[in-house]
């Protein structure tokens, strides 16, 4: 329901216009939209305990959420959408309690060289999204419950395990609470933008609904995953891949990239080109050649050209 709100708020965002939406999830994991999530999460073990399993529509990795994590989410129309400036409006807040952090890596908010906040982007018809968490007191212990790190990321990372990468605000303001929190984001961004808040009306009922219709399907959320015949995994700077393939007669007739990446466009073309390939690592190659040349398909081929996968 968060997702589907934060989604019809974005159809309704107007020109000159940015939307603050803060909002937090009970014993939740949110996986990014091309994410695996069977190999991403236990999923027995969230079962078994009650956790939600949610998919966003943005890229990036796989979080847990309870009720010591608050959410942001900045909403604007491309023109007046500005990543620098919304990340500003979170460090200022920050800064009014006298915590300093800065902006590492792809995504990461660090206070003190650990990581509390993590970000998520999507941009859809002239409108984007700029989302993520922050970590006020949430129950660390639970992290390694849920989740699966890719160990090719926390050796990127040079850390044992996922709950070392990350701490709590509160480890260095004790007295922190989720509700002043709340107030002084909405303060510092009325004092970055240069306006006053103005809070405003639930979307339609109907577009909200319309959204939690495909949020909350299986299919969306568990998103096709069946018995691949090959998968193979690789670290890449701008994120993690997972190439599974599925060959039937000498042909690849399904052809899958889970990833962390954040752009998730390019991925989703990459992945779409592979499939009706000869199912051996030339054809694969000559696929990825044929298709505009990024960052993203460039490394996918000279990985394929270094460490042939089928």
């Amino acid at each position: 329901m968060n997702l589907s709100l934060e989604s019809a708020l974005a159809d309704s965002v107007g020109s000159d216009e940015i939307i603050l939406y803060l909002w937090q999830n009970a014993d939740t994991v949110v996986i990014g939209k091309n994410q695996n999530i069977w190999k991403e999460c236990s999923i027995g073990r969230m079962e078994q305990d009650g956790i939600t399993a949610v998919r966003r529509p943005s890229g990036g990795g796989a979080v847990f959420h309870d009720l010591g994590n608050l959410n942001f989410t900045f909403i604007a129309r491309d023109a007046d959408y500005d990543e620098e400036k919304q990340t500003a409006v979170i460090l200022h807040a920050l800064e009014t309690f006298g915590i300093k952090a800065e902006k590492t890596g792809r995504n990461d908010l660090l206070a003190e060289g650990r990581k509390f906040s993590g970000h998520a982007y999507s941009h859809h018809k002239g409108r984007s999204v700029h989302h993520g968490t922050l970590l006020i007191h949430s129950d660390l212990s639970r992290i390694p419950l849920y989740l699966r790190p890719d160990p090719l990321k926390l050796k990127a990372n040079s850390v044992d395990s996922a709950r070392s990468r990350v701490r709590n605000l509160s480890e260095l303001l004790p007295s922190l609470t989720i509700a002043q929190m709340m107030e002084a984001l909405i303060e510092s961004c009325e004092e970055i933008y240069g306006c006053s808040r103005e809070p405003m009306a639930f979307p339609d009922a109907e577009a909200i609904e319309s959204y939690r219709r495909i949020y909350g399907s299986r299919e969306w959320i568990y998103n096709r995953n069946s018995a691949f015949t090959a998968e193979v995994s690789h670290r890449f700077p701008w994120g993690t891949v997972t190439l599974s393939l599925q060959a039937e007669n000498g042909m690849i007739q399904d052809a899958v990239i889970w990833t962390d990446a954040m752009d998730t466009e390019q991925i989703e073309q990459a992945a779409a080109c592979l499939k009706g390939c000869q199912a051996d690592n030339r054809s694969l190659i000559r696929a990825l050649e044929k298709q505009k040349q990024t960052e993203v398909t460039g490394d996918l081929i000279l990985w394929l050209t270094q460490e042939p996968v089928l």
